[in-house]
């Protein structure tokens, strides 16, 4: 009977620090954790939500941009930190494809943190410059056919370097080199800039530079047409019936972290995403938001886990 008196005294300890740490976070500044550059879809949803969650929290929110070895530097910067929930991991899925893609991500994707959020989910588009001689994927593949072109990503490993390495090279048997870059931001500007014809990212960055006539929009992998880009026809609309990919961004803390804290993020973030001006910046920039709960995100990523590494295996893609 002593014994469980202690273990129950142990467990009221314990809640009772929990409550009181939910009750105190945040006290001091928070760190936002972008393992990729400047410019790309995370780095958009970390700033976009980032000030919006300082001013309902009374807290400044840092955006740290930590690029490299495809988000897994930072990735494993925030998997080390300590779990106060000051320090908050904002990745792509491309967190849900390294652990197949490296041999040492340097984290494990379903042990290493807490999820607390799926915030928003983009198609991916291919691209090319206004300069190229293609305004379908039917033209885009007879205009690279027999040709030692090269196409542009955010990354090895990301969504957008796993799409167009299956719909361009798989299914259309084009032989392209992949220009990996760190983020989409520096993609998106290596079309544009003319060093590349070819690219591959979410929408987020593709979509101003498609309205204002410096990118051409070739086909969105969603499987209708984003709202965002009416006039792009999908993958299914131009010969691959069933085609679907996205890239998501979501937030983590590292493992072990209050699940007083996390609940409080989701519910904070959740209502920042869905306020007017929020959903009709992220609107058009084709991000969509649905609301899900910590252990909905948790589910969903071992779905997408075990995906991706079959993608991985079924391409033979390898980063190292």
């Amino acid at each position: 009977m002593r014994i469980m008196r202690l273990i129950l005294s142990l467990l009221l300890v314990a809640a009772h620090c929990q409550i009181a740490a939910g009750k105190d976070y945040p006290n001091r500044p928070l760190r936002f954790l972008v393992p990729h550059a400047a410019g790309g879809p995370t780095d958009i949803m970390a700033r976009v939500v980032g000030q919006r969650l300082a001013e309902n929290l009374g807290e400044t929110i840092v955006i740290d941009n930590r690029p490299g070895a495809g988000g897994n530097v930072g990735t494993a910067l925030v998997a080390r930190a300590n779990p106060d929930g000051y320090t908050i991991l904002i990745n792509s899925s491309a967190f849900a494809v390294n652990p197949s893609l490296y041999r040492n991500p340097g984290y494990d994707a379903l042990k290493s943190f807490a999820p607390i959020i799926v915030a928003g989910l983009s198609p991916n588009i291919v691209f090319v410059h206004p300069s190229f001689a293609a305004h379908t994927l039917q033209e885009l593949v007879a205009s690279a056919r027999g040709k030692q072109l090269s196409y542009a990503s955010p990354g090895t490993g990301t969504t957008p370097h796993l799409t167009a390495e299956f719909l361009l090279k798989t299914l259309n048997k084009l032989d392209l080199t992949h220009i990996p870059y760190n983020g989409a931001g520096l993609a998106v500007n290596s079309v544009v800039g003319g060093q590349l014809p070819i690219g591959c990212t979410a929408m987020p960055p593709v979509v101003p530079m498609v309205k204002a006539g410096r990118l051409r929009g070739i086909v969105v992998t969603s499987p209708k047409r984003a709202a965002a880009l009416p006039e792009v026809p999908t993958v299914a609309e131009s010969g691959f019936p069933g085609y679907e990919d996205y890239t998501w961004i979501a937030f983590f803390a590292p493992a072990g972290t209050s699940r007083t804290i996390v609940d409080k993020l989701n519910a904070e973030i959740a209502k920042i995403l869905q306020s007017p001006a929020v959903k009709e910046r992220l609107a058009t920039l084709a991000f969509e938001f649905t609301p899900n709960a910590p252990q909905q995100f948790a589910e969903y990523l071992k779905v997408e886990v075990v995906k991706w590494a079959k993608v991985v295996k079924d391409s033979g893609a390898r980063a190292d």
